[in-house]
């Protein structure tokens, strides 16, 4: 997406909202002119003895008022070839209206014709400001988008707009900014709240080498960020783009609802054609007495009825107001389609790394053999000093005061599929102790001779040995999440069949990750094609419910593709997945995922709900109005009075509990 049209969707969105709430404020003072007009009208009628012509021009002032934009759109539709619409449906039956008085010892009908125009509108009004609703609430997203980057160009700085931000430029972002665009912290720490983009309350400390994602605003201090990534690519833009297209992919139901007027339009100006012209007619055989205005004034009212503005309205507007309501939650579902596959999702599979665990490793437990904790910890630390690997990492931010206690090192040796060894000049009280420390796995161990034991915990276990002899071992493990439990349960609650673990890691690992969690199935040691195989597998297993794969790596983007529906940790995951995801959880908690089924479920609810209620008071006065007993006022709340409870039902699907 180019950073031109990426700034125009966002002017757009803005203008949009103002351009928006403008109309509505135009649309209400329009009904309320239209009323007065409408009451000085019957009030004319009743004071002054008019002609029923002079009637029709002192009505048609309120009525042209109201109704212009709905003629010009019917004579539109018609012009394009779409004659059948909601608009030429009203259009017909307030035109029939006017008319209907001239016909031989018929009642006028103006006020009828001027209230059906005016209830229209007030319908439109009421979808006008649902829609309004869902869009503020898809915007509060838009409310991520930074205005400005402060850079820093030798010792000064200069305001621009995050388009124009090279990668690898330092920016500066103090105390309540939005954070412009994705970076790591090069100086100072902070503390940033991510509400807008995860819906998680609790702010995230930061601080150097942190990473950090545009759309958050920085609480405490100033921090300079080095950019990894222009605007187009960073987290923000991304999410909006994928926000401005999520109502292009239409549900079923939708779908639905869009064929059902196409056809059902039709048949029903024809039946009302049928209801003017054949009960006549028929009378007229059989030599009954019959009124020809009482059944054209029936077929009217048999349009204004039939009107499917409710459902056409309503339905899209409850799948709006559903991914609105998500992406409150910081839960991002990328089309309506969507929210149909994930209310009927009975496979949940899961990837391990980075999904159900942090992905990150860290001392679980140290066993020391012959001398104690603390120095066990402390050689190892030392000795893993330079080393890149995620363990010694995690051995490093176990004992972090390793930088100040004076100990050298020397003679490091890495030695591959082994470990590290080398020699440690220690600081005691006692005078100063050399010693050569070798940390590595049970190879490491036999190649030198010391006698190692393995350990009752699940982990990866690194062996230390100091001078030949064996001192200890340190259990490393990656953390699982501190929801993933509850999420698995969560799912189990909602009735989700079967939970299965997918992970490239060893056995052991992934055994007691999936038993702590209590999944129905798990396979380990995969590569990213395996994961892939096994997918389709269970694919063709349950080819009638749909399966959903959770992930968050670069190896799962093709898994997630492959899934009937993917959804992927958005929070940090991959900008991959992120790309080949459906549904993507802004904060990396596996438990959103319950929550993401639950609002699917529930805006289904709603769209059903509007669908059945609007089909069955729309028969029901049909068939009153066949009959002879409905009045015009009748047709009229059923037609806009089914709309506006259609509507506010709809807003319910934005408000998630």
């Amino acid at each position: 997406m180019s950073h031109e049209h990426h700034h125009q969707c966002c002017e757009h969105e803005h203008h949009h909202h103002e351009h928006h709430h403008d109309g509505l404020v135009k649309q209400l003072s329009l009904i309320i002119v239209n009323i007065n007009f409408l009451i000085l009208a019957v009030v004319i009628e009743k004071n002054f003895s008019l002609s029923t012509w002079q009637l029709l021009l002192v009505y048609l002032v309120p009525y042209l008022l109201i109704g212009y934009d709905t003629l010009k759109e019917a004579a539109e539709g018609i012009a394009h070839g779409e004659a059948f619409n909601e608009h030429f449906l009203m259009s017909i039956a307030t035109i029939g209206a006017l008319l209907i008085g001239f016909l031989p010892g018929a009642e006028t009908e103006f006020p009828e014709a001027v209230f059906v125009m005016l209830f229209f509108k007030i319908g439109e009004l009421f979808e006008g400001y649902a829609e309004g609703k869902s869009r503020e609430s898809i915007s509060h997203l838009m409310n991520i988008r930074p205005d400005v980057a402060h850079v820093e160009k030798k010792s000064q700085t200069e305001d621009v707009s995050p388009e124009q931000v090279e990668v690898g430029s330092v920016i500066i972002i103090r105390p309540g900014e939005k954070v412009p665009l994705d970076g790591i912290v090069v100086e100072g720490s902070s503390a940033l709240n991510t509400v807008a983009l995860t819906g998680e309350s609790l702010p995230r400390e930061i601080t150097v080498d942190d990473e950090v994602v545009s759309g958050c605003v920085n609480l405490s201090g100033v921090i300079k960020v080095r950019t990894n990534k222009n605007f187009g690519e960073s987290t923000v833009s991304k999410i909006i783009e994928l926000v401005e297209h999520a109502s292009e992919h239409k549900s079923q139901n939708e779908a639905f609802i869009t064929k059902f007027a196409r056809i059902y339009t039709p048949i029903v100006v024809f039946a009302a054609i049928a209801i003017a012209i054949f009960p006549p007619i028929i009378c007229e055989l059989l030599t009954i007495n019959y009124q020809l205005s009482t059944w054209i004034y029936r077929a009217l009212m048999f349009l204004v009825v039939s009107c499917p503005c409710a459902l056409v309205i309503s339905v899209p507007l409850t799948f709006f107001g559903g991914i609105g309501g998500a992406s409150r939650k910081g839960i991002l579902i990328k089309g309506a389609n969507y929210i149909d596959i994930l209310a009927k999702v009975d496979t949940v599979v899961f990837d391990k790394t980075g999904t159900l665990t942090h992905g990150q490793f860290a001392v679980e437990a140290v066993h020391p053999d012959s001398c104690d904790e603390h120095q066990l910890l402390h050689l190892a630390a030392h000795v893993e000093h330079f080393s890149t690997h995620p363990i010694g990492a995690a051995l490093r931010d176990a004992f972090p005061d390793e930088a100040t206690d004076g100990c050298e090192l020397s003679d490091v040796e890495e030695i591959a599929g082994q470990g590290i060894k080398a020699v440690v000049k220690e600081l005691r009280s006692d005078g100063v102790k050399t010693s050569e420390v070798c940390v590595g796995n049970s190879k490491m161990m036999e190649a030198i001779g010391a006698k190692w034991h393995d350990c009752h915990h699940v982990g990866t276990i690194i062996h230390v040995a100091i001078d030949g002899v064996y001192a200890g071992h340190i259990v490393i493990n990656d953390k699982i999440k501190e929801d993933s439990a509850e999420a698995i349960a969560q799912l189990k609650a909602l009735g989700v069949k079967k939970t299965v673990m997918l992970t490239g890691d060893r056995q052991a690992v992934g055994e007691h990750v999936a038993q702590q969690l209590h999944m129905d199935e798990y396979h380990t040691e995969l590569l990213p094609a395996d994961k892939v195989a096994y997918m389709e597998k269970l694919l063709t297993i349950n080819d009638q419910q749909p399966t959903a794969f959770i992930g968050d790596g670069i190896n799962d983007a093709p898994v997630l593709a492959r899934a009937d529906i993917g959804i992927a940790m958005g929070g940090l995951g991959s900008d991959a997945a992120i790309e080949a995801a459906d549904v993507v959880l802004m904060d990396d908690k596996p438990s959103k995922i319950a929550l993401a089924i639950r609002i699917a479920r529930r805006t289904i609810r709603i769209a059903r709900q509007n669908i059945w209620f609007a089909i069955g008071v729309k028969v029901a006065v049909l068939i009153l109005a066949a009959l002879g007993i409905a009045t015009m006022w009748l047709a009229v709340f059923a037609d806009v009075g089914v709309t506006v409870l259609a509507v506010l039902n709809a807003m319910r699907a934005l408000h998630i509990k």
